[in-house]
């Protein structure tokens, strides 16, 4: 496959197309998907710290301990620990289903730099979802938050600002289109950040969404046009 940029429309069939051979780079050489890798690591990383909570001790996104011990580097690992085995595998689950996906329209899109673009997307979503979480707790010492929410968020959301007509489910069995997904999601997770009347990190799922839309129309801008001429030209109930 050539490495392009494509100046106006993004190319959906084009995509849909090579993920028919997603297993294969630009050059043809057999790869894995990105994407597998980062589930494969942190299904490993996370069943270790389930039974080693001096690991989730060390792992663990904890904003007082950050502030007092300049630990940054929980913003990072903290991403691949989750607190329970349904959180991991609802998780994992959305990242397999939306991560080949995206990166087969880098791929498209950046070429030879589709990797590390999707790697930064994903990293970086991790770090900022927290820093909010992070200010508001940082003087808080039994404060603790993890998961890789942040990082998957992002890459959902990288899929709507693409393909905003593409289908998703809510709750795994609600239909409707990406963008009408986004906009509900984005509300339910800012009111309850608001509220916190349980134990999900809900500012991390709304700026783990956000920054995914801001990411991808920094590095390619006419995806914001795009999105906006694929809502435009929907017709509900078609």
């Amino acid at each position: 496959m050539k490495d392009f940029i494509p100046k106006d429309t993004i190319p959906i069939d084009a995509i849909e197309q090579y993920l028919l051979r997603s297993h294969y780079t630009c050059s043809g050489i057999l790869t894995m998907p990105i994407t597998y890798i980062i589930i494969g690591l942190t299904v490993v990383v996370s069943m270790s710290a389930f039974n080693n909570a001096e690991l989730m001790r060390k792992l663990i996104m904890n904003p007082y301990t950050i502030n007092a011990r300049q630990e940054y580097y929980r913003f990072v690992t903290s991403g691949f620990i989750h607190g329970d085995h349904m959180h991991l595998i609802v998780n994992m689950i959305s990242l397999y289903f939306f991560g080949p996906t995206v990166e087969a329209i880098f791929a498209l899109l950046f070429g030879k730099l589709a990797t590390v673009y999707f790697i930064a997307l994903y990293i970086l979503a991790i770090v900022v979802s927290d820093f909010t979480t992070f200010f508001k707790n940082k003087n808080n010492p039994g404060y603790n938050s993890l998961g890789a929410s942040g990082g998957v968020c992002a890459i959902i959301f990288a899929f709507i600002l693409f393909n905003p007509l593409g289908e998703l489910s809510l709750y795994f069995f609600i239909p409707m289109k990406g963008f009408i997904f986004g906009f509900l999601y984005v509300i339910y997770s800012y009111y309850s950040s608001k509220k916190s009347y349980d134990n999900i990190n809900h500012d991390a799922h709304l700026w783990g969404a956000l920054f995914g839309i801001v990411f991808c129309a920094i590095l390619y801008p006419p995806s914001i046009p795009h999105f906006i001429e694929q809502i435009l030209s929907w017709t509900p109930f078609q």
